[in-house]
């Protein structure tokens, strides 16, 4: 029997950082005209949905993640009546949309925290957490993620607010009813446009400890942070959260077909975390981001099917998985994957994997062209995070460098200056490049996303590690109803020799020269860096 199977469970979804996806009014900063102008490309790639990092109005101290109003389109991206034609001319090419929710904080010129922080006994006092000194001096010992102490002084009130971010960015006090009733408000604003989802920022950070209690330092290793020394007991994680998620669940299921996908952040990769944010997939969110592979940086088969592995152990049954590679926050993977010479041939490995494991799988702008970190000089740096520990940390600017469309000026993003520099190499990396060659990494992208839609053995079916990475090459097999398929993936420089269990095979889609059409029990040779999708015929 099948069973419902959802758009966001079939689906391949794109992540666009909008500053630098397309710029369609030549002032070097890419807006919502520029998606629309796009959405073709993103349709012919074969994307189900477009992850939109934020837009809302914002006087940008963190690029759009401090909101200063949840219910307009800021200028500098276009106006509300632009996105939703955005919405509207996605829709009739089948394209959802996915809206960045940011709202552990707003902005420090959000109306409701002018109002909050102007007096003690106003109607919305309560709407932001704070303080009065402790022995003259802040509440307790946190520390704000993007340097310095989590707590601001605020003459008008004489008290502290908590920002666990910039200082630019007051934390929200959830546990005030009249504030989650106003924000839960403004979500229905979106999904009454038509909006068919969210990504939810730092979801875990929504709730503080009711008694402020100090945080224990501990030891994970070096950092230029001293956040990273603290453990993050009492500033997030709270178990009330998770209540919060069962209200947004219920929210957003009054509306039809709508996704909630979480950023559960922690400073190491914690899948049992952000399992618990997904419950058993029916009464919390849809689906939560597990950062395990995105943080790794070692090249080998069992780097990434381990942490796979954990994820599908520790997600319930009725829950569904999601998978990234790259995002807005972290270096390329590109980058991440070294290997010299061989670099794009682990890229199309990377890229195999992600579209053929069990679970949705989201793309970052610009991964279907191979883009690398860009290289940002010191004066060059916009990201605040990188302001504060330069040359320690680069920041998140290397990430989120200009999409590279055709060797015209500023690789056609722009015609003036963009906000970030172009990538080195973007005259052969660009997508009209990469569209006229037929065996480029874009179209690499393209063909396997039309393959995993052809088959739902690969969107929806069981999954069965045959070879779990010790020799440094990967076999599962993805089963639904009667349809099998054989994934075969070799992360090595050196060529394996394995055995096939079944007895008949087809080829359905290959890095190298695929053999012959019917393809006999092994053993047999997977070259160096092979990618072999293979239909297991019944016997």
């Amino acid at each position: 029997m099948d069973r419902d199977w959802l758009w966001w469970q079939h689906g391949v979804i794109y992540q666009i950082y909008p500053r630098s996806f397309y710029d369609s009014n030549q002032d070097g900063i890419g807006d919502i005209q520029g998606i629309i102008d796009k959405l073709d490309y993103i349709q012919d790639l074969g994307f189900d949905a477009i992850w939109i990092s934020p837009i809302n109005s914002s006087p940008m101290h963190d690029f759009g993640y401090d909101i200063s109003d949840y219910r307009s389109i800021d200028p500098l991206f276009g106006t509300n009546k632009e996105f939703y034609d955005l919405v509207k001319q996605a829709h009739k090419r089948k394209i959802r949309i996915i809206m960045d929710l940011v709202v552990n904080h707003s902005s420090h010129q959000h109306p409701w925290f002018l109002e909050s922080a102007s007096s003690r006994d106003n109607p919305k006092a309560d709407w932001y957490i704070w303080q009065d000194p402790r022995n003259g001096r802040e509440p307790n010992n946190w520390l704000a993620a993007f340097g310095g102490k989590a707590w601001q002084w605020n003459a008008a009130r004489q008290q502290y607010y908590l920002h666990t971010h910039l200082m630019e960015q007051p934390d929200f006090n959830w546990r005030n009813p009249e504030l989650r009733k106003a924000i839960f408000n403004d979500i229905k604003f979106w999904l009454d446009k038509g909006v068919d989802g969210f990504r939810l920022d730092v979801i875990n950070f929504l709730l503080k400890d009711r008694e402020l209690r100090n945080n224990p330092f501990t030891f994970r290793g070096p950092s230029p942070r001293p956040y990273d020394l603290q453990a993050h007991i009492y500033d997030r994680n709270q178990p009330e959260n998770l209540e919060i998620m069962t209200e947004l669940r219920r929210l957003s299921d009054q509306y039809r077909d709508r996704m909630l996908v979480g950023e559960v952040y922690a400073p190491r990769p914690d899948p049992q975390l952000s399992a618990s944010y997904v419950g058993d997939g029916r009464n919390m969110l849809h689906m939560a981001f597990d950062f395990s592979i995105i943080y790794q940086k070692k090249w080998h088969a069992r780097s990434f099917i381990n942490p796979v592995q954990r994820w599908y152990e520790l997600l319930p049954p009725q829950a569904w998985p999601c998978h990234v590679l790259s995002n807005h926050d972290q270096p390329r993977s590109r980058s991440r994957f070294g290997g010299g010479k061989e670099n794009e041939k682990r890229a199309r490995v990377a890229a195999a994997f992600l579209l053929t494991i069990r679970g949705t799988p989201f793309i970052y702008y610009g991964e279907e062209l191979g883009m690398y970190n860009g290289k940002i000089a010191r004066s060059q740096l916009q990201d605040p995070v990188g302001k504060k520990y330069w040359p320690l940390h680069p920041g998140r600017d290397p990430e989120r460098t200009p999409m590279l469309w055709s060797n015209q000026k500023n690789a056609g993003f722009s015609s003036q200056e963009p906000w970030l520099p172009l990538n080195e190499g973007w005259q052969s990396q660009n997508v009209e490049v990469q569209q006229a060659d037929p065996d480029s990494l874009l179209n690499f992208h393209k063909r396997l996303i039309h393959i995993r839609k052809k088959s739902k053995a690969l969107m929806q079916g069981d999954w069965k590690l045959e070879a779990d990475g010790s020799q440094n090459y990967l076999a599962y097999s993805r089963t639904w109803q009667k349809e099998s398929v054989l994934v075969l993936l070799n992360f090595d420089s050196k060529t394996k020799r394995i055995q096939l269990t079944h007895k008949r095979y087809r080829a359905l889609f290959g890095t190298h020269v695929i053999p012959a059409q019917e393809m006999r029990q092994g053993p047999w040779q997977l070259r160096p860096y092979e990618v072999l999708i293979l239909s297991i015929k019944s016997d």
